[in-house]
């Protein structure tokens, strides 16, 4: 598969939101965090549309097939960015929550996706990220697995990638929703991409709509992805208050 390089040159040099000095750098943290999400829900929608096998939470390998997505699809100066900035964003949202985590949610605690991703990037190239993840104190005894947890995801998500791949470009991902936000030019831009190098067994929609609430979510009858245009200004406030 072809490595992307987003057209944001500052995604190279991503930094912790509380160091953010100008509205560049949010854009980047807003946009980074908005692929993890897109990618997040595409691996839902991957699960429903080629009936993958899951054994556990889904929601666990979605959020594994986003950061696989992200590592295998951009050169890596990119994806470096884009997962230091989506790993900030699960701590943000840590930050920003309630004291007890909502143990009965089928998503897991916001602090253990952002070890889960940090782990996952770094095991994919342990050589060269050594210091990812020193920056994100994953403690020791975890980054000794981290090698194994990737080869043991691309494992099977690998084959689903490579299955997509060798289908060849096509127009089976639809986006509706207009370019007049950087959320929605984001998400068009992701879904041109996608069709340059996949081809999926039925049509997969896109859209980019009000919700009323921070969410995206995929819906296996209609099968489509939507992203709520409230996730832009959250991530924007997570971005500045943490």
């Amino acid at each position: 598969m072809m490595r992307w390089m987003l057209p944001f040159a500052t995604l190279a040099i991503a930094l912790s939101p509380a160091q953010a000095e100008n509205s560049a750098e949010i854009d980047n943290y807003v946009e980074a965090n908005l692929i993890s999400i897109f990618y997040h829900e595409l691996g839902h929608a991957l699960i429903d549309i080629m009936a993958l096998p899951v054994f556990g939470q889904e929601e666990d390998a979605a959020d594994t097939a986003s950061i696989l997505l992200i590592d295998a699809l951009y050169d890596n100066q990119t994806a470096t960015a884009i997962a230091r900035d989506a790993a900030f964003g699960f701590l943000d949202e840590a930050n920003a929550g309630e004291d007890t985590p909502a143990w009965w949610d089928v998503h897991g605690p916001d602090l253990q996706r952002y070890y889960n991703l940090v782990c996952l990037f770094y095991g994919a190239e342990p050589d060269s990220r050594a210091g990812l993840a020193d920056q994100f104190d994953l403690p020791q005894e975890r980054a000794e697995s981290c090698e194994e947890e990737f080869e043991l995801a691309l494992s099977s998500w690998g084959p689903v990638l490579d299955e997509l791949s060798k289908a060849g470009a096509g127009d089976t991902i639809k986006y509706s929703g207009g370019t007049d936000t950087l959320t929605k030019r984001l998400i068009a831009d992701e879904v041109a991409a996608l069709n340059s190098e996949f081809s999926l067994p039925e049509t997969l929609q896109i859209e980019v709509t009000d919700c009323d609430e921070a969410n995206a979510y995929y819906d296996p009858e209609a099968k489509s992805i939507t992203i709520c245009t409230e996730f832009e200004p959250h991530l924007r406030d997570l971005a500045t208050e943490n």
